[in-house]
C-alpha cells in the first residue's frame, strides 16, 4: 500500500464538474493499494497518518498531528502511484491491485480513518476526478506499507 500525504490549506475533488468533495486544513491523501496488500496494511496507515505529526506546534516545529489540530482529511483513490515507468515509455501497472480488491482496501482504509474524531472525505473510486489543493508548506510525503 502506498500513500501521498500532503499538508494543506483547502482540498476538493470533482467529479463531472461537480464538486463531490471539499475540506479546510487537515491532509489530503492519494492512496494506492498492490497486489500483496491487505487490511493490516490499511490499519497500520490510517494508524500511521492521524498520529503523524506534520503541523507546526506554537514554535514552528512539525508537532502536531490532524488530531492534534483538529484539521480534517480528503482521501482520494489513485492506483497510478504503482505505475511502474523504469522500462519503455508507456507505464506498466502489474503492481496494482484489481480495481475490486483495491476498492475494497480503499473502503477499509477510509472506514478505519472515520473511526477517528476526525472528518473525512473522498474522491470517488475509478472515476476520471479533478483535485484542487492549496499545499500547506509545501508538506509532502509518500508513505508506504
Amino acid at each position: 500500500m502506498k500513500i501521498v500525504a500532503q499538508r494543506v490549506k483547502k482540498a476538493s475533488v470533482f467529479v463531472d464538474g461537480k464538486e463531490i468533495a471539499s475540506m479546510n486544513k487537515g491532509t489530503l491523501i492519494y492512496f494506492a493499494a498492490a497486489k500483496e496488500d491487505n487490511k493490516k496494511n490499511a490499519d497500520w496507515l490510517a494508524d500511521k497518518i492521524l498520529s503523524l505529526r506534520i503541523f507546526e506546534d506554537e514554535f514552528g516545529k512539525m508537532n502536531r498531528s490532524l488530531i492534534d489540530v483538529k484539521g480534517s482529511l480528503m482521501v482520494v483513490p489513485q492506483f497510478t502511484l504503482y505505475g511502474n515507468c523504469r522500462k519503455g515509455k508507456r507505464p506498466g501497472f502489474d503492481e496494482s491491485a484489481s480495481p475490486e480488491t483495491a476498492n475494497e482496501l480503499f473502503k477499509y482504509f477510509v472506514n478505519k480513518l472515520k473511526e477517528s474524531s476526525i472528518p473525512v472525505y473522498t474522491g470517488k473510486f475509478r472515476s476520471h476526478m479533478e483535485v484542487t489543493s492549496i499545499n500547506d508548506g509545501p508538506v509532502t510525503f509518500i508513505i508506504e506499507k
